[in-house]
Parts: structure tokens; sequence; C-alpha cells
């Protein structure tokens, strides 16, 4: 790494990416660019520019990609109905290999040598940063200080900051105890009490949302339409894909939609904690599944939720460019071009209910599935066969036994 010359570090402007700057300067003795992306954290980024510059850095890179971010990476992990582990929406997964494809980027276009980020060694976010940069750029160099130095505690970055005039932020009133990660999908919660996975969070822990006891005491009703998978309104309005996601963590987290709180597995071995909102996602995988109730055969549905749970690990454990996942996604897609329409939910105190779905490609009959006289659509004689016949195997086995 001695030859290194140019970085380009993933850049929060807080107070470990700028220590990062500092440390990155002294000890490769390199040029550093930073790169700030607006993924919809709910926090201004332009103000990065102004403490990237007061720490000597001449290319500042800082981006919104919020469209990008919803449209190309949040929407097609929803078509496949997404979750890991039962309950984790994804939602600090899945805007990794977007960061790591734009540092590439950056990279080439500014001649940079390696790329640098903050995840520490204990986390995933390592794993998915790096397997995406070798995977666009399998030449590419990668720092990772939180494997190098010794400034493992809050104390000694600050230690750092006054040794080296780094200028820190000392945001007014109590500071949170929490390690948190924001996005336009979600808001996570680690440390401070949440490393007793007995303790219950604090209320004023969460941050987008009201608890569902506080939420109004008359329910929301949202209507989103569908064209091949993906959400294109809400409520009658176009919006585009990060609106569309805006709105519903709104109306979600007015109405106490999104909160989990679950003890993962982490890729890198241990057990962690974490509490997330995700209100928005939340509001999607319901719809989502209820337009494909009414749109998808029996059997690419259940192909899917068969394929789901691999496709959810190789997006948590960093492999969003990966080959297999790739192939997966055709196949989701292929699956998504007749899942249109328009679903309705109802939200009240935490909960999303379903209240209606229709589709130009429903392949719901009515004449069917009525209780009342299907006028022949359905011969009801011709069910004793086909008992029959899957019977078979079972009543062959059956007599052996006796």
């Amino acid at each position: 790494m001695a030859d290194i010359k140019k970085v380009v570090l993933a850049y929060s402007g807080g107070l470990d990416t700028s220590v990062i700057v500092k440390w990155l300067q002294d000890n490769y003795q390199c040029e550093v660019v930073t790169y700030t992306a607006d993924l919809g954290q709910g926090k201004e980024v332009e103000p990065a520019r102004a403490k990237a510059e007061a720490l000597g850095v001449k290319e500042i890179f800082i981006e919104d990609i919020r469209e990008e971010f919803v449209r190309d990476f949040v929407f097609p992990m929803f078509r496949a109905n997404t979750i890991y582990e039962g309950e984790y929406l994804l939602g600090t997964s899945i805007a990794r290999p977007l960061i790591a494809k734009q540092l590439v980027e950056v990279a080439n276009k500014t001649g940079a040598d390696a790329i640098a980020h903050g995840a520490t060694g204990k986390g995933n976010d390592q794993v998915r940063f790096e397997l995406g940069a070798y995977a666009l750029a399998p030449g590419i160099k990668i720092i990772a200080p939180w494997r190098e130095w010794d400034l493992n505690s809050r104390e000694k970055l600050m230690a750092y900051c006054a040794k080296h005039q780094i200028a820190v932020d000392h945001d007014r009133g109590k500071k949170s105890p929490y390690s948190m990660d924001a996005n336009l999908l979600h808001i996570s919660y680690e440390g401070g009490i949440l490393e007793d996975p007995a303790a219950e969070p604090e209320e004023d822990m969460w941050l987008w949302s009201v608890s569902p006891e506080n939420a109004p005491d008359k329910a929301a009703y949202v209507e989103i339409e569908f064209v091949a998978g993906d959400p294109v309104a809400v409520n009658g309005e176009k919006l585009s894909a990060a609106e569309i996601l805006a709105t519903l963590n709104t109306v979600g987290g007015e109405n106490g939609v999104g909160r989990v709180d679950i003890v993962e597995n982490r890729y890198v071995g241990m057990k962690a904690r974490g509490c997330y909102e995700t209100p928005g996602g939340t509001i999607l995988l319901k719809a989502h599944r209820a337009m494909e109730s009414i749109t998808l055969d029996r059997e690419a549905a259940h192909l899917k939720d068969e394929l789901m749970p691999r496709y959810a690990s190789l997006i948590y454990n960093g492999y969003w460019w990966s080959p297999e996942r790739q192939a997966l996604q055709a196949l989701i897609d292929n699956t998504q071009q007749m899942v249109s329409g328009k679903v309705r939910l109802k939200l009240y105190k935490g909960n999303v209910i379903v209240v209606g779905r229709e589709s130009a490609n429903s392949l719901f009959d009515e004449n069917m599935a009525t209780f009342e006289d299907d006028a022949g659509a359905y011969d009801q004689k011709d069910a004793a066969g086909f008992i029959k016949l899957n019977a078979l195997r079972l009543r062959t086995a059956a007599s052996k036994k006796k």
C-alpha cells in the first residue's frame, strides 16, 4: 500500500470520517478525495464540503442519489418481497452496493489508487463495501482504518481531534447514545442500552414514527398503484421512486408503522441487536404481496418464496454485484411482468391491513371461487379423481406398513 498517492473516502462529515481524513494524510502521505452521498438520511449533507475543505481536501464530491437508490436498488429488492431472518427489511444493506459503486466511479474519475471507508472491523458494512468495490474494480486497493489504527473509542477519537485541531460539531442538548444509520428506506439504532437484548428501547429513541399507542384513533387509507412490480403512484398521484418512498414514510410514521426490534446474525459471525424504523418499506412489502396474490401464478409465487431467503442473504452479506444475485434478479423480474394494478391498505396503530386489490391482469375468477352457483365453471366431481391420484403414494406406503 506504500505506493498509494490518492484515496477516495466515503465521507459523512462526522467525527469518525473527519479523523480518517487526517489519519490518511498523515499515515499514507496521500491526497484524500471525499465522497458524500445524499441517500435521504434526513439531514443536510452540504456542510460536509466546508468540513472537508478545512481538512485540506481539494476534490470534494457531494451527490444526491436518492432517486437512483430507490429506483435501482430498493425497488428491485422489493420485487422479491425481500426480508432477512423474517423481520429485517435490509435498509442499511441495500445502500452499501450503491455507495461502493459511486466510490469506484469517483476513483476512476480522479485517478485515485484506492478507496477508504469508516466501517468497523466488527460489522457487516466493511464486507459489503469491499465486496462491491472488488466486484466492480478487481484491482482497487481498499483502506479500512478501523482495522489498522488503535483509535477504538470515542474518547481516543476526540483526543486525536484535539491534538490535530480537527473541528468537531458539538450538538446542543442530549447526545444520542445510539449508533444510527439512515436513508430513505429506514433508520437503524444500535449500541447503548440495546446491547442488552432484554432491555426495552426508550420511547424517545424512535425518530420516524409515533408509538402505536399514540397513533391516531382513526385509520388512514392508502392506495398504491403498481406497474410491472414497481409502485408508480400513491392515492392516485404519480410520483418518482424517491417521492413514493418518502410519502409512505410520512404516512406510515404518523400511524406507528414499521418498528422492529431484532437480534440478527451478522455475516462476520456474531449476533447483534438492532432496532429499525422502516415505515414506507413495511407498507410496500404488504402492498406488493397483495398485488402478486391476484396477478402471479401459484407456482411462480411459491418459487419466489423459496428463493427469497437466499436472495435476502446475498444482499445482507454484500453480494449485490455477484452473478448469483443477478441471475436471481433476472428470474424475479421475469415474474413481475403482469404484477400491475392497485392495492388499498388501512393503516391503524402500527398495523398495515390490506382491504382491497384490483388488476386488469387478475387471475382471480369470481365464477370459480364463489360459494354460490358457479353455472358450471367448476365441476366439483373432478376433485375426487384429483385427490385419489395424489393419495396414491400415501395409500401404497400405508398398505405396506400394515
